[in-house]
This record gives C-alpha cells, sequence and structure tokens, in this order.
C-alpha cells in the first residue's frame, strides 16, 4: 500500500470521526452550517479535477486516436468496447434482480413510508432517447470542454483524432507531435491536483455524517448490507470475466485500481478517480490510444454500479409498498432499466432519475425513491467504486484483445499503428 493510499485511508476515518462528532455535539441547523464548510471543500477539490478532465480527455484521445490510422480500427475497438459494456451491464442488472429476491431488503422496512402521491423532485423528463442522442454530439467544442460533457468531447476528440492521423505526415505534423506533448504535462498536473486527494476525501465523509450521523445506517442497515453483498457477488463476477481473458494478470489490475476506487468510495464522485485510473492503467502497460478511447466511453456506458443500484432499488420499493411482481414483470424490467440507464450520462443523481422513471412503467409508486434518498450518498459511495474497477477491466480487456498491453519500449518498437484488422482476427 503506497503513501498516498494509506493517507487516503486515515482521511476517510478522520472524517467519520470528525463527522459523528459535530452530528451530536451539535443541533440540526449547527450542524447543516458547519458541514457546508466541509461541503465546500469537497467543492474545490472536485472542481480541480473537473479542471483537468477536459483537457486529459482531449489531449489522449487524440494522441490515441491519430496513431490508429484509420476509421476500421476505431470502429473495431469501439465494437469490442461496447460489447463488453452491454455484456457487464446485463449482468449487473441480473445479479441486482437475484438479490433483491433472495435477500428482500424491502421487507419489514421498519421506517414510514412516503405516500404514494408525494413526488421525489427528480427530473425524469431528462430520461429520454431522443434528447440523449441529440445531446450526444456537440453544438460548440469549447462548450462541451467548459461543461466537461465526456461524451460531446470524445465524439470531437475522434474526428480530430482521425483527420490529424491523415495529415500527420504531410501537413499536421507539428499539430500531431504538440498534442502528444500536451499529455504528459496534463498528467503531471494530475499529479499536482491528486496530492490534494486525502483533505477532499476527509471534507466529503466529513460532510456526510456530519449531517445524516451514523444513526442512519443503523436504521437501513439491512438494505446497504443487501445491496453490499450484491456488490461484493458483482466484484467477483467481473474479476472472474477479466480472467478469462487476460488470465493471472487480471488481479494485477486489481491491484493497481485499489487507489481510485478508494478515491471514488471516499468522495462518491466517478470524476475524482478518472484521472488516477488512467494512469494506473498507463502503469500497467496499455497502449495511451486504447487508454483514451475505450475509458471515457466507459465513463458514459459502463457504470455497472450504476446497474446493479438501479434494479435493487426498484425491487426495493416495491418489496416495501407490498406490490408483487412476477417474474416476467421483473424481467421486462431488467430490460427496461438496460435501456433506459444508457441515457443516464451527465444527468444530476442519474441511479435515482432512472429508477424514479421506470417505477411508474410498472406501477410502483415515484414516492419510494424518497425512502432511499437519504442514505443515497452511502450507497453512491460503493456504485462509483464498482464503476471505476468494471472500467479498469473492461479498458485492459480489450487493449488485450487489440494486443495493445506492453512496456513503452514495446510500443515505440512496433510504431504507433495498432495491428492491421486481419492480423487481430
Amino acid at each position: 500500500m503506497n503513501k498516498q493510499t494509506t493517507l487516503i485511508i486515515v482521511a476517510m476515518l478522520l472524517g467519520i470521526v470528525t463527522g459523528y462528532v459535530c452530528n451530536s455535539l451539535f443541533d440540526a441547523a449547527a450542524a447543516k452550517e458547519i458541514a457546508g464548510y466541509f461541503a465546500m471543500v469537497t467543492d474545490i477539490f472536485l472542481r480541480l479535477i473537473k479542471m483537468i478532465i477536459a483537457p486529459l480527455i482531449f489531449a489522449t484521445l487524440v494522441a490515441g486516436m491519430a496513431g490508429m490510422g484509420d476509421a476500421r480500427t476505431v470502429g473495431r475497438i469501439g465494437g469490442k468496447a461496447v460489447g463488453w459494456f452491454l455484456m457487464a451491464s446485463f449482468v449487473s442488472l441480473f445479479i441486482g434482480l437475484i438479490f433483491a429476491n433472495l435477500l428482500h431488503p424491502g421487507a419489514n422496512v421498519g421506517v414510514p413510508l412516503p405516500d404514494v402521491a408525494a413526488s421525489a423532485g427528480l427530473k425524469t423528463s431528462a430520461l429520454n432517447l431522443k434528447d440523449f442522442l441529440t445531446h450526444v454530439f456537440p453544438r460548440n467544442f469549447f462548450e462541451a470542454m467548459a461543461n466537461n460533457e465526456i461524451l460531446q468531447i470524445l465524439i470531437f476528440s475522434v474526428f480530430v483524432g482521425l483527420a490529424i492521423g491523415q495529415l500527420r505526415d504531410t501537413k499536421a505534423g507539428l499539430l500531431a507531435r504538440s498534442i502528444e506533448e500536451v499529455v504528459p504535462v496534463m498528467l503531471k498536473v494530475t499529479d499536482y491536483v491528486m496530492r490534494f486527494a486525502p483533505i477532499g476525501v476527509f471534507a466529503a465523509v466529513a460532510n456526510v455524517v456530519t449531517i445524516q450521523g451514523l444513526g442512519v445506517l443503523l436504521v437501513y442497515g439491512k438494505f446497504m448490507g443487501s445491496f453490499y453483498v450484491a456488490l461484493a457477488v458483482l466484484w467477483a463476477v467481473l474479476v472472474f470475466a477479466g480472467f478469462v481473458v487476460l488470465k493471472g494478470d487480471v488481479f494485477r489490475v486489481v491491484k493497481a485500481m485499489r487507489q481510485p476506487m478508494l478515491l471514488g468510495f471516499s468522495t462518491a464522485s466517478s470524476e475524482s478517480a478518472y484521472p488516477r485510473v488512467m494512469e494506473e492503467l498507463k502503469t500497467l502497460g496499455v497502449r495511451e490510444r486504447v487508454i483514451g478511447f475505450v475509458l471515457p466511453l466507459g465513463y458514459s456506458f459502463n457504470l455497472d454500479g450504476s446497474m446493479i443500484y438501479t434494479a435493487f432499488a426498484s425491487l426495493f420499493i416495491a418489496q416495501a409498498y407490498g406490490i408483487p411482481l412476477s417474474l416476467e414483470q421483473q424481467i421486462v424490467m431488467l430490460l427496461v432499466l438496460m435501456v433506459s440507464s444508457k441515457g443516464i450520462a451527465g444527468v444530476p443523481r442519474s441511479s435515482l432519475v432512472v429508477v424514479a422513471a421506470v417505477l411508474p412503467m410498472f406501477h410502483l409508486p415515484e414516492a419510494g425513491v424518497l425512502l432511499i434518498m437519504g442514505i443515497d450518498h452511502f450507497l453512491d459511495m460503493g456504485r462509483t467504486a464498482t464503476n471505476v474497477l468494471g472500467n479498469g477491466i473492461a479498458t485492459t480487456v480489450v487493449a488485450k484483445w487489440e494486443n495493445a498491453i506492453g512496456t513503452q519500449e514495446d510500443e515505440e518498437e512496433a510504431g504507433a499503428a495498432l495491428p492491421s484488422p486481419a492480423a487481430a482476427e
């Protein structure tokens, strides 16, 4: 365990203790005010992370696309990545349904149920296929960069990277080298920012515990315990799937993902872990061109932790209100969640929005979302860490399929181009 990982763990523990003390000593109003200062520190740290994500994605993706040579290679890698994402999403949803039925976390909840007519206050209208598909394509590159719209940045970067790749030997050589040189600079900036991670982690944990206290964990203990058991099983399945392709190297990937997962878990923010995931994958020998393309795509379409949560939470609400769902209805729900969840990138509180949007389709009260809103942050911590693990394994698997794992020296000897489609097959 390296020094920063140790500091993050210590910061988490200190955050729990500090939050508990503040929650115990002060009334609700004072605790909320104190939590606001912790939230300010967390917000500053996350802003620093967001500051580097857009240029980091753009530089790595353009540099990677420029080295791929042609659109066929991009399509082949993208196809393999999306295939893995869909498989992982289906498995995640299926595990959520199985464990919700086995453990019945919603039975005898022990807290008053919200009135069925109450509104969760979530903008479920943001979740529709037409708006999602339109939103994927940027109106303005600088607007996409300013708003950290990962999919929009990805679309623009692919076009620019392919164009530079076609022209780098004639007219765009200087531009190609300049963008490639931006990557190590952004990684160095990332290193500077990540030195503040323990402070951000401490403030994030202290903020939540100051407001919520630890008592809420006891009230929802069965639900949270059941969910984390399901997550543990999902982790095992993801590691096994990775083992099928990567063999023993999958354990190196899991070891490398420990710090990014811990960072994502403590801040409940996938963005906070993104730069570190990129660095760890590079250390493992995964080529930058694959990382730069597959990882941003995964952050939008490969949210394994969010998938299992939507299935688990939907059945929890059905059980809490005593509304039985047949096996056929649950299978249909799984398919609906599978489709609906692909439009959640960029939607605030996305997992809750998906659940709230799907519930009425099966005559379940949207108000049930209010049951889990109070502890959503504690659940978000687990699903964020799972998303990080899933994307780390997915990116490495695709790189393995593309023979794009090796040392920097290997990459330089092999040249910038990936194997031809015929060689890869």
